[in-house]
């Protein structure tokens, strides 16, 4: 059970409404991320799957509210009727999201919910921890995919991460285009294709580097991808040429000028008749040591990218929020009265309603601007709604997408992706990032809105 997996306040603001008479109110809250990283173009939407599976399975055991109801700061809320909620506890409510994979921008609506006010409220902390983190791995994987042209990228980067934030960064990472991971758990859970060598220590347990490589011909005679730098990359390329033969699939190579070994490594198998050989790159790479790499002419057919890829290192922590937007006593559709909300903090303000986000495309299939619109507005008939129903009262509206299908998304997205925005440059030339437009209905919104709560009336 992930009840716990929250922060403190969800629990104490639950017990509050539930104590306030609150709890059947109605609440519309949105995930969005309000600015890009300093070294984002775009972002990949991931981690959904991650969200529909905790709200099908929230619960709450008696072991985890005996837990509550002893902490000091809960304890006086900890009544025997609210403790009864929490045992009940379900979720009742609907969800619309951009399916995974698909390419969005800043104050886009990734995640949109509506659900008694208690329902929505706990359930923030999870959401943005799951999408935070596999949306940063996803934009970071598909920059270092990108960046590697025709040639693979397995993702290496388990002994990086924390071992569950491992699996979730290889899913990421091969929904936009890596070919494989290393992580073993991942690739059962999710099928995905697991790829690696033996590391330096096989070698150095050996006598010497040739009976290494026999060893491991002996044992692995179809998968045999030697690891050839552990003493001298050019002796032992050749080595495992004379060694492995037919039977070579390929050699890795993990340190030094990675561009002119890959040349020369590349020559002796051909000269060995190992031609087929693929020529396997690891250690710290990024999308730019791997661009220096193509421009050099580096004959590198996989990159083994870690580190980088599953900390997104030079953009670790994606700052997505999760605010409410729209207020009532009753269900959407039900009738009543429903309030949009807002905040007009400096630096953090807020869009007011429930929104959809529609994309417009050029003639020749690329993105020319999204425009973010009240839900329901009408809009022109070529505009691409991006956020579809995911969950209905509670219960998925379709079966889990299979990944196949969110990496086909995902590269047909970044296909569709004006050139500039690919590019994997730290800062752009010119011009300031991609921005959606705001409707103009939605526009006049913001204006009533903030009239309101200037002018004292508040949010009712």
């Amino acid at each position: 059970m992930d009840a716990l997996h929250t922060d403190l306040y969800q629990l104490t603001m639950a017990a509050g409404y539930f104590h306030r008479g609150m709890a059947s109110r109605v609440a519309t809250c949105e995930l969005f991320v309000r600015r890009l990283p300093r070294r984002r173009r775009f972002l990949v939407a991931m981690g959904l799957e991650r969200v529909v599976r905790y709200l099908e399975e929230l619960r709450f055991t008696e072991e985890q509210i005996a837990y509550l109801s002893a902490l000091p700061a809960l304890a006086d809320a900890m009544t025997p009727a609210f403790c009864g909620y929490l045992r009940d506890f379900r979720f009742h409510g609907d969800v619309w999201a951009i399916p995974e994979g698909t390419a969005f921008f800043a104050n886009e609506p990734v995640l949109r919910v509506t659900a008694p006010l208690i329902e929505a409220q706990l359930i923030e902390t999870f959401a943005l921890s799951a999408i935070n983190h596999a949306t940063a791995i996803a934009s970071k994987a598909a920059r270092v995919v990108l960046a590697a042209g025709d040639a693979g990228v397995i993702e290496f980067g388990t002994r990086r991460a924390h071992p569950e934030a491992a699996i979730d960064a290889a899913r990421a990472a091969y929904a936009v285009g890596c070919v494989g991971t290393s992580n073993l758990e991942a690739g059962m859970r999710f099928g995905i294709p697991v790829l690696g060598t033996a590391a330096h220590m096989w070698t150095m347990a050996h006598p010497t580097e040739q009976a290494a490589f026999e060893a491991y011909v002996a044992v692995f005679p179809s998968a045999a991808i030697l690891l050839v730098d552990t003493y001298d990359t050019l002796v032992g390329a050749a080595r495992a040429a004379a060694i492995a033969r037919d039977k070579l699939k390929g050699v890795r190579l993990d340190s030094g000028d990675l561009a002119a070994l890959s040349v020369a490594v590349r020559r002796i198998l051909d000269d060995a008749g190992c031609a087929s050989a693929k020529i396997v790159a690891s250690g710290d790479l990024n999308e730019h040591r791997i661009a220096e790499l193509r421009r050099a002419g580096a004959p590198i057919d996989l990159y083994g990218v870690g580190t980088d890829l599953v900390t997104s290192i030079d953009a670790p922590a994606l700052g997505g929020v999760y605010k409410l937007v729209e207020i009532g006593d009753v269900e959407r559709g039900a009738g009543g009265e429903r309030t949009p909300i807002a905040k007009f903090s400096e630096g953090k303000a807020t869009l007011p309603g429930a929104h959809q986000v529609h994309r417009f495309r050029d003639r020749s299939g690329k993105l020319a601007r999204d425009v973010i619109a009240l839900e329901g507005e009408p809009m022109s008939p070529d505009a691409e709604p991006l956020l579809a129903p995911v969950m209905a009262r509670g219960t998925r509206v379709a079966p889990p997408e299979g990944l196949d299908a969110v990496r086909l998304r995902a590269r047909a997205q970044l296909a569709g992706l004006p050139d500039a925005l690919l590019s994997i440059d730290d800062e752009p030339e010119q011009g300031a990032p991609f921005a959606a437009d705001v409707s103009p209905r939605l526009g006049a919104l913001v204006e009533t809105v903030r009239a309101r709560v200037v002018s004292g009336a508040g949010q009712r």
